[in-house]
């Protein structure tokens, strides 16, 4: 098994005209993974790396039976995007534009989460299975992810690289991998995404790494520690030199920033350490930890 995406998902790619989708995409096929189609509007009849092109999501729908998407459209079209997938009845939209503005996602996420349709993103990396389907960025350079038992969820999609790099030179493979977006606003919360490996029985244990900003990671040890999540953890906290920065300062993306006190490194170490999570004080301790954990 695996979560989000698997060797049977069916994927549109929304705005596949552009250079990055038509990028990404070649690797997606190369890997397998079953695009189905792109929608770009005016386009219609065209075919782009042999996938036909489809004016709406709708059409692309009803011909092809997909149940993915993923968006590559410019943040001013995102939400449109966003909201004519879920309309079209994709379950699963993963958003690679980054800052998509905050009324245009919220008013987009509530309309789809309505339609029971799922969002990764914004400024996702994508999603990968291995060995079933990637989306997006994440994975391009396959050789980093092998099939195994460990989940890895990052905002960084940079480090969801680094860490499957890591532990596939360690000899552990993955299950899924998901780069939830590294905008302040995002689709689908770490908490969220360890709901879904709970209940994913190739997932025997979850990387996590976090970052300076907000307090999905505390939201996430409440879910731990209540013990709904029953799987062993390991966590890297990244960021501890900002503790003597002033607030409000952003560091690699938008979502690496501390506001009202909120998202400290060291508040997440301590909470996430106190709910049962394996904090490891450096990036290549993770592997080890992981292996301790399995056995």
């Amino acid at each position: 098994m695996s979560i989000l995406i698997d060797e049977n998902t069916k994927v549109i790619v929304q705005g596949l005209t552009g250079y990055q989708a038509q990028f990404d995409t070649k690797h997606c096929l190369k890997y397998g993974t079953k695009i189905v189609g792109g929608v770009v509007p005016g386009r219609a009849g065209e075919q782009v790396m042999g996938l036909p092109l489809y004016n709406t999501m709708a059409d692309a729908v009803d011909a092809t039976g997909a149940n993915t998407s993923v968006v590559y459209v410019p943040a001013r079209g995102a939400m449109d995007a966003i909201l004519e997938a879920a309309h079209a009845g994709i379950k699963l939209v993963q958003v690679i534009t980054e800052k998509v503005p905050y009324r245009d996602f919220s008013q987009a996420y509530h309309i789809a989460n309505r339609l029971g349709t799922r969002i990764i993103g914004p400024n996702s990396n994508g999603i990968i299975s291995p060995g079933k389907a990637k989306i997006g960025i994440l994975g391009n350079d396959w050789r980093f992810f092998t099939p195994g038992p460990v989940g890895i969820i990052s905002r960084s999609g940079g480090m969801n690289h680094e860490l499957g790099n890591l532990l596939t030179q360690a000899g552990i493979g993955q299950s899924t991998c998901v780069s939830i977006g590294g905008d302040p606003m995002v689709g689908t919360t770490i908490r969220e995404v360890l709901e879904l490996f709970e209940q994913d029985e190739q997932t025997k244990a979850v990387v996590l790494y976090c970052e300076p900003g907000g307090r999905m990671e505390e939201d996430a040890a409440d879910l731990i520690s209540s013990g709904r999540f029953t799987k062993p953890v390991v966590a890297f906290v990244a960021g501890m030199f900002m503790e003597q920065m002033p607030e409000g300062v952003p560091f690699g993306h938008a979502g690496a920033i501390i506001e009202g006190g909120v998202g400290r490194p060291t508040v997440k170490k301590e909470i996430l350490a106190n709910s049962g999570v394996h904090v490891v004080e450096r990036v290549s301790d993770i592997p080890n930890k992981i292996k301790e954990s399995l056995t």
